[in-house]
């Protein structure tokens, strides 16, 4: 059974003033189903008609809902919560009145009462109708692609697989319009335009015409042709739109391939949400480009930790090995399982057992697997004051996973996701403290994170690199003090001692001088790691030499930068890729420990 995953979004509150409220003989869900002519109305009738035994057994569904939301604070007498009889129809007894009266006046003061529903939004990438058609037929689309996407992805030329790519002649003016400059927008669209340029070189006229293989150049992936609009097109626009607009102009080339090509799905591809909402306006194919996105759901992001079925040793037990080993100082246990749920492991995956029958419980990490067989290693308590890592313990289940991670010299790339309050920053700056100072392994601590404001600019700031980079490491200064207070005994002169030594060994830097660079036995920390996008975080992560450790820290819920979702961040792109490598490790931590406060934030807001 998995872990629950961390909501991401708010719930939608509903008052229980604003449910519908049910008269004699009807239903509430029935009046509704008929002014809007849902067909709920449809499948009530027909449940209703289909199973007349059942509904003599149970509640009126008009009984149901006239009932209050039931609240675990709100003392209700025994006698007007019990459920209501069978027949709703009977008439009540005449010694029920009073308290009938009680339980209006409680269903009154719970009128203004937010229901707690906590349900998740359901996210569907909906294809158009046209799309969805071509797909039952099997027949091959034609993408007319915006100038956005282009300048989001460079390589979205080659993202489509068996189908055609149509490239309007004012999508190519607006990239010779966004290629001058030193913005990421501006060398995305440099790249378009040298990729086009490597496409149609050495093609003849009438090969432009026909369509230029996509997998020219080496992309087999990409089994399509590319098409440029090669003369004016004759669809007109309804009028009120104005003819010298460029979203309005690819509007009529899209209208106009669909006169052209009446047999074949015409799809407009856009990242503008006013785009594709004006061309559904017309009756035109759109949808927005997701091929970038890591993962559709992020429900179904690696979090890095298994919990075993309660029969694991029944089925997994037989013909076990176990072993000790001993090392840096610590002893540790390895068992040697085979069965079927091994198969669905990753190597650095934790898995942990929590019997409900007494039985000691087990926390492993997975070392090796071999088919249906792995090896599985007990880990350190971090929870205990004996094994603290620079006066810091592990408050929970998945902290402690976090500290093996961070204290294991063989593990090169961590991760940690969790939302706010779950201790990644303190756990990160703990490890590498103690591990730069007590056991030397690494010279010194390198802190960055990318400079994305939450709310407006503050411009300029004067003073050094590390000056400049001081604003944003405010979670790292606040975490350093409760670091450099753990220490009790020291008194003023040590601790400052102590603190002049840390602020030696940690060095911040910014993400702009990054490239080239080769940090030596460094422990790199990426901060807010969120806001960072897939071709950043390539950046950072390539800069590692030897006995480098990186840490990626962030929170998907919280992206600040603009254009990038939580399908899309380079931390969720990281996450996915580096599963199941035997150097690498993540951990979601679930449970916030920052203040109580924190936490219920988290969970209402």
């Amino acid at each position: 059974m998995p872990l629950p995953k961390i909501p991401t979004k708010p719930a939608t509150i509903l008052l229980a003033k604003d449910y519908p409220t049910a008269e004699p003989g009807k239903s509430p869900v029935r009046a509704a189903a008929r002014a809007e002519n849902d067909p709920v109305e449809d499948l009530i009738s027909g449940a209703a008609v289909a199973a007349p035994k059942a509904a003599k057994a149970r509640k009126s569904k008009a009984a149901l809902l006239a009932e209050p939301p039931a609240r675990e604070d709100t003392p209700v007498a025994a006698p007007a919560a019990a459920p209501a009889p069978a027949r709703a129809e009977k008439p009540a007894k005449p010694g029920k009145a009073a308290k009938d009266g009680a339980a209006a006046k409680l269903r009154e003061t719970d009128m203004n009462e937010p229901h707690p529903a906590k349900h998740k939004p359901v996210e569907v990438n909906v294809k158009s109708q046209a799309s969805r058609k071509a797909d039952t037929s099997g027949t091959t689309k034609v993408f007319v692609l915006d100038t956005n996407v282009l300048m989001h992805d460079p390589t979205s030329l080659f993202r489509f697989e068996e189908h055609d790519v149509y490239l309007p002649m004012m999508t190519l003016e607006e990239l010779d319009n966004h290629k001058k400059g030193m913005s990421e927008v501006a060398r995305n669209a440099r790249q378009v335009s040298r990729t086009l340029d490597a496409l149609i070189a050495n093609v003849d006229d009438d090969a432009i015409e026909a369509g230029i293989p996509l997998a020219k150049l080496g992309n087999k992936d990409a089994k399509g042709r590319l098409h440029f609009q090669t003369r004016l097109n004759g669809a007109a626009l309804p009028e009120g739109l104005p003819s010298g607009k460029a979203d309005n102009q690819i509007l009529g080339v899209v209208r106009a391939l669909e006169a052209e090509q009446p047999g074949r799905a015409i799809v407009l591809v856009s990242k503008d949400i006013n785009m594709r909402i004006k061309a559904r306006a017309l009756g035109l194919a759109a949808e927005d480009y997701f091929n970038d996105h890591v993962l559709e759901d992020t429900d179904l992001l690696y979090s890095g930790i298994v919990q075993l079925p309660d029969d694991f040793w029944a089925k997994h037990g037989k013909g076990v090995e176990s072993w000790q080993e001993i090392k840096g100082g610590y002893s540790s246990t390895f068992y040697r399982v085979t069965g079927p749920v091994i198969p669905t492991l990753l190597v650095n995956q934790f898995v942990f057992l929590e019997p409900k029958n007494g039985e000691a419980p087990l926390y492993a990490q997975v070392k090796q697997i071999n088919g249906k067989t792995a090896v599985l290693q007990t880990l350190r308590d971090y929870s205990s004051n004996k094994n603290n890592v620079w006066g810091i313990t592990a408050r929970n289940r998945e902290q402690n996973f976090a500290l093996n991670l961070l204290m294991n010299p063989e593990v090169d790339f961590v991760t940690l996701l969790g939302q706010a309050g779950t201790g990644k920053t303190l756990l990160a700056l703990a490890a590498g403290l103690a591990q730069v100072l007590e056991t030397k392994l690494y010279n010194e601590i390198i802190v960055t994170r990318v400079t994305v404001p939450v709310g407006e600019d503050i411009g300029f700031l004067p003073g050094t690199e590390e000056e400049k980079m001081s604003p944003w490491m405010g979670a790292f200064d606040d975490n350093l003090e409760v670091l450099m207070k753990s220490d009790g005994d020291a008194g003023d002169w040590g601790r400052a001692a102590t603190q002049d030594l840390i602020r030696s060994r940690i060095k911040i830097k910014s993400l702009n001088f990054m490239r080239g660079r080769t940090f030596v036995n460094k422990f790199l920390i990426i901060d807010e790691a969120q806001n960072l996008t897939p071709k950043q975080m390539k950046t950072l992560v390539t800069r590692a030499g030897p006995g480098t450790k990186i840490l990626c820290l962030g929170n998907i819920a919280q992206i600040d930068t603009p254009y990038l979702t939580e399908g899309s961040s380079g931390l969720t792109y990281v996450v996915d890729r580096f599963k199941g490598w035997s150097h690498g490790g993540h951990v979601t931590l679930a449970r916030g420990e920052r203040s109580r406060l924190a936490d219920h934030a988290s969970d209402v807001l």
